[in-house]
């Protein structure tokens, strides 16, 4: 896997990163890079649209890179501005290099604005903390994103929008009653595997969201009050400490696809695996080739 290289664009503000990080969290873009690295022992790279941060290090563009991951963000992609356009324009180019291509939760916003589709305020609401009962489709039982998944599963996540409309070429893997929960998208010379959820937070992660949307998830009823939402935050940092905690896995209705790290991050490795790192071999062989000829 030596020499492997994917660019995380990170979705978020700086304002917002920083108020993760105040939080309990970690800024979304190193929070990913550092789950990817662990994962498939790849390099990443960072960069920050929304702060205007688009400089590529590599050689060649975005071509240059063996996968591109969009983070999640508090962006709402219909709100538009120079800081959503710039990322809207970074997926439009990943699907033009033909780069593997991942995205979670705004992530998958903004590869499906990208490709033609629509997204809009989920007309239910707000999903947070686990999004329950997620059901692979029969495409979904098949794909290479879930293999080792199970066929119904819980997964954290933190989402006020949802897809209206899917793009061509866009196939539905899961969804659950809040609406679709993971995509392949093939646009361009681009595929796209895509996830509404956070494969890559950990209940740490969840917690300090759950801090800085203190006074929404309470005006929204989620909680009833700040009482029930520090419980809520305590027994998210428990659960970091244990996943398998009986008593708080009962509480909130979780099974091994979030409390085991194999099981909650099986998608992201997936896509390294199965993905970028056929693609880095590909890359790597050509240059060789390149250079003898």
């Amino acid at each position: 896997m030596s020499g492997a290289c994917v660019l995380v664009i990170d979705g978020n503000r700086a304002e917002t990163r920083a108020q993760q990080v105040a939080a309990g969290g970690s800024p979304s873009g190193e929070g990913y890079a550092r789950t990817l690295e662990g994962l498939a022992g790849v390099r990443c790279e960072i960069v920050r649209p929304a702060d205007g941060e688009v400089r590529l290090e590599r050689d060649g563009g975005l071509a240059g890179y063996d996968g591109v991951a969009i983070t999640g963000s508090a962006l709402n992609v219909y709100d538009g501005g120079v800081h959503i356009e710039r990322q809207v324009e970074l997926a439009r180019a990943a699907f033009s290099a033909g780069v593997p291509f991942f995205g979670s939760c705004w992530g998958m916003q903004v590869a499906v604005t990208a490709a033609g589709g629509r997204v809009r305020p989920n007309p239910l609401g707000r999903e947070f903390g686990f999004a329950r009962r997620i059901e692979l489709s029969d495409a979904g039982r098949r794909h290479a994103m879930f293999g080792g998944k199970p066929a119904v599963f819980e997964a954290i996540t933190v989402h006020r929008d949802d897809i209206g409309e899917l793009p061509d070429g866009a196939v539905v893997l899961a969804s659950n009653d809040m609406g679709v929960q993971a995509i392949e998208l093939r646009h361009g010379r681009g595929l796209f595997w895509g996830v509404q959820y956070h494969p890559e937070y950990g209940f740490a992660e969840i917690a300090a969201c759950a801090v800085r949307y203190r006074a929404r998830l309470i005006e929204e009823g989620l909680v009833a009050d700040g009482a029930e939402l520090d419980t809520l935050v305590a027994e998210l940092r428990a659960l970091e400490r244990r996943p398998a905690d009986p008593r708080l896995a009962w509480k909130h209705g979780l099974g091994p696809a979030v409390q085991l790290p194999s099981l909650k991050l099986a998608e992201l490795r997936n896509w390294l695996e199965l993905q970028v790192v056929p693609y880095a071999r590909r890359r790597q062989a050509l240059a060789l080739a390149r250079s003898r000829s």
